[in-house]
């Protein structure tokens, strides 16, 4: 026995999938025993399920190349106390639900249960302290078992910075976001060549009434205690942040990295300088900076000076993916303060976001016994 927790990944020969298990490869605290997938790959080996559409740039795992690969059913996932699910929404809701009912930790990228008032949403970099309400879920729910969810990836991209903001000058009033999203957020083979090489996309289905939403259950705080005692059924452990946010989404072709152009209002009378601003951005540590997690950055958020930066091509892989990169940082004739944020989508914005999350819940106790 190796010591570490066991873990089985959901939707594993996807892109998410295929990330988690990269990210996985040689992991101090979590090993993969089970890979699941969709019925037409069930019974192979993941080295064949996933012949000819392995997209990482390192080659897969040995021992996971080897699994024969399960559908996601509950059953096939015996020996695992945590889950990561890379499913599809169209079937993760129900499948996700039944892996928390049988006992296992779930930690989740689909929309699903985002808006489970007792689910938290987490962006590991920015509202870790909602994990600790898997407590309630368990308790209100009468499951061992619980679920957690990863932010939007999109949204991901532009919480990052608003909480550097909120944090150091208070509330915002309003933001504004475009995004123009790669390629990978839309899965394999995602979107066809002929719709998007030369081309920008102006429509991605749901995409910004999520970040729309997301954002204020992000940005905002969790019950007392004693609110949380005298909370019947399954009312909301959550309180929302009030911050309105409009956003419009593109696609365009970049194969990692989405890239949100943000304009921001705050609340208070004197908006802060654009120096204080940047130096917000390069003094912010989020909850868990000081734990000593194997995934962790370095910084949150990594500030360039460079006017023509921050591209996917130079910064995506900034703190191995799992920071934010801010530039352009100038006045907005609307609003107080724009900028430009450029985070890895299958990285903070999926699977690593999952694995930062499940680091700090191991760290603070939250994962049982291995």
């Amino acid at each position: 026995m190796s010591g570490k927790i066991r873990v089985g990944v959901l939707g594993a020969t996807g892109m998410v999938g295929q990330r988690f298990i990269q990210l996985m490869d040689g992991h101090p605290y979590f090993e993969v025993v089970a890979v699941g997938a969709s019925p037409r790959s069930a019974g192979k080996t993941y080295a064949e399920a996933v012949a000819g559409a392995w997209k990482m740039t390192t080659p897969i795992p040995a021992a996971v190349a080897a699994m024969i690969v399960a559908t996601c059913d509950a059953a096939h996932f015996v020996d695992c106390r945590l889950i990561f699910s890379g499913l599809d929404a169209s079937v993760a809701g129900a499948i996700e639900t039944a892996h928390a009912a049988a006992g296992r930790y779930v930690i989740s990228n689909s929309k699903n249960h985002r808006r489970d008032p007792l689910v938290p949403l987490v962006v590991p970099t920015v509202n870790a302290a909602h994990l600790a309400v898997v407590a309630q879920q368990q308790q209100r729910r009468a499951t061992p078992g619980w679920i957690v969810t990863n932010a939007n990836c999109s949204t991901t991209a532009m919480v990052v910075p608003l909480k550097a903001l909120q944090a150091a000058f208070g509330p915002l009033r309003r933001v504004m976001v475009t995004t123009l999203q790669a390629i990978s957020g839309g899965g394999y083979p995602g979107v066809p060549s002929m719709d998007i090489l030369g081309n920008v996309v102006p429509y991605i289905s749901g995409e910004e009434e999520k970040i729309e939403w997301e954002t204020g259950k992000i940005l905002g705080g969790v019950e007392t205690a004693a609110a949380a005692a005298g909370d019947d059924g399954d009312a909301s452990a959550f309180v929302h942040d009030p911050v309105r946010v409009s956003a419009t989404c593109t696609r365009v072709p970049v194969v990692d990295g989405h890239t949100c152009c943000v304009s921001v209002e705050f609340a208070c009378d004197t908006p802060p300088s654009l120096a204080a601003v940047a130096q917000a951005f390069r003094d912010y540590r989020f909850d868990g900076q000081d734990l000593a997690l194997p995934t962790k950055p370095q910084h949150a958020i990594v500030v360039t000076d460079d006017p023509a930066r921050p591209q996917p091509r130079l910064d995506v892989d900034a703190g191995n993916g799992q920071s934010v990169t801010v530039g352009r940082i100038r006045e907005c004739s609307l609003f107080h303060v724009k900028f430009v944020a450029l985070c890895h989508n299958t990285i903070l914005g999926a699977a690593g976001s999952s694995l930062l999350n499940a680091e700090i819940m191991k760290e603070r106790g939250l994962l049982g016994r291995a």
